[in-house]
């Protein structure tokens, strides 16, 4: 009886996984299903590129996992049974239920309405494919001296609004920040970052709230009417509401709660990675939603999974939030690395170089993603234990 290991879904935390998983266990003993909605792999560091009208390369998933021993599930997950251990998915196969052993949950996140008026039906956003699409059909239809405004300066907003205004400087580019631009970045990456808006005519509207959406314009705090023919909205992700809504004990954020393992708190067979994991750094803080935490949450459940199917070491350290990497254009960037305190280091790099630094972290990420199988040891892991089922259906 194999151990049946199901992976909901498909981005950078969820195919890591999978690829890994498929590396180092055996085929004997374990069945790798992966559950997602769409049939390609979505890049999604790079959408907001692919809004500002560049192409990026297409990777089909029946592509990346041909030859793995990964089952490929296209469909839709609309339900979660942790007790019965069941998840629930509809596709173009048809509604079905699909019974696991283990669990990686990795759905992921997507904009987050914040309930502000009008953003649901007059912004757009790049947290997903066909989002960005829809942004970059509509940018294509502006004419010279359109308004752009990006509402949010975290990190996704920073870079969409500087790749707009590199690529489109035909048009007029705004950003809306709550606080202070940069305000978590060391003070010469402060002045880089305010160069590099200057440098690409973004105007900046700091301590300013949005509040309301409007088709043409953005209404702020203080009343203050910010004209817009386009919205961006990227001030927050929220996770899907199915871990809340299963039982699955989780944050105020709908995140999973996990341990140092990557396993829930609540159900020791499912584990989270990626943004759906409330997972604590070793700075005593919840890791960020980005994709460096991707990076170290999909690694440590991998390892966890294994070790515990195969009689190994859990392992439990390691969980420490490095820097943010963030894009000004194709041309510029910064690196900020942080302390153990998640603070800002004096030191950053800037420039070409950081750029360079970037396009490479990207194309590797894309690459490993391609290339699953790499590396394959000629002996994979087998399992200690058959898994215990404990009268819970099978399902189909």
């Amino acid at each position: 009886m194999k151990h049946r290991i199901v992976v909901l879904g498909a981005g950078y935390a969820g195919a890591f996984a999978a690829g890994n998983l498929a590396r180092r266990l055996s085929r004997a003993d374990t069945e790798i299903t992966v559950v997602n909605a769409v049939p390609d792999f979505v890049e999604r560091m790079r959408l907001h590129q692919l809004a500002a009208g560049q192409e990026l390369a297409s990777r089909r998933l029946a592509d990346v996992f041909a030859g793995t021993g990964v089952r490929l599930r296209l469909a839709r997950v609309t339900g979660l049974d942790p007790e019965r251990r069941t998840v629930a998915v509809t596709g173009e196969d048809g509604d079905g239920e699909l019974g696991y052993d283990t669990l990686l949950y990795a759905l992921g996140s997507s904009v987050a309405h914040q309930g502000v008026p009008g953003v649901a039906e007059h912004s757009y956003d790049v947290t997903g494919l066909s989002s960005a699409l829809r942004l970059r059909e509509r940018l294509a239809g502006l004419a010279e001296g359109g308004t752009v405004l990006v509402v949010g300066e975290g990190l996704t907003g920073i870079e969409t609004a500087t790749e707009l205004a590199e690529s489109r400087p035909d048009l007029s580019v705004a950003l809306a920040a709550r606080g202070e631009l940069g305000a978590w970045l060391s003070p010469r990456a402060r002045r880089h970052l305010r160069r590099a808006f200057d440098r690409l005519g973004v105007t900046v509207h700091e301590h300013t709230g949005v509040e309301a959406v409007e088709p043409t314009r953005a209404i702020a705090a203080d009343g203050t009417s910010l004209p817009a023919d386009v919205t961006v909205w990227s001030a927050g992700f929220a996770v899907h509401p199915i871990a809340a809504a299963s039982g699955l004990e989780v944050a105020e954020t709908g995140q999973i709660v996990v341990d140092r393992s990557m396993r829930s708190v609540s159900h020791p067979d499912v584990y989270a990675a990626g943004d759906s994991a409330y997972a604590i750094g070793e700075d005593g803080r919840p890791l960020p939603m980005s994709c460096a935490s991707a990076g170290l949450t999909n690694m440590r459940a991998t390892a966890a999974i294994i070790a515990r199917l195969t009689g190994g070491d859990v392992p439990t350290t390691g969980l420490r939030y490095h820097g943010n990497h963030i894009s000004l254009g194709r041309r510029d960037a910064i690196f900020q690395m942080v302390d153990g305190d998640t603070r800002s280091k004096s030191w950053y790099l800037g420039g070409r170089t950081a750029a360079r630094l970037k396009s490479g972290v990207l194309r590797s990420a894309g690459w490993g993603i391609a290339h699953p199988t790499f590396g394959m040891p000629k002996r994979r892991r087998r399992l200690a234990t058959a898994p215990d089922r404990g009268g819970v259906r099978a399902a189909a």
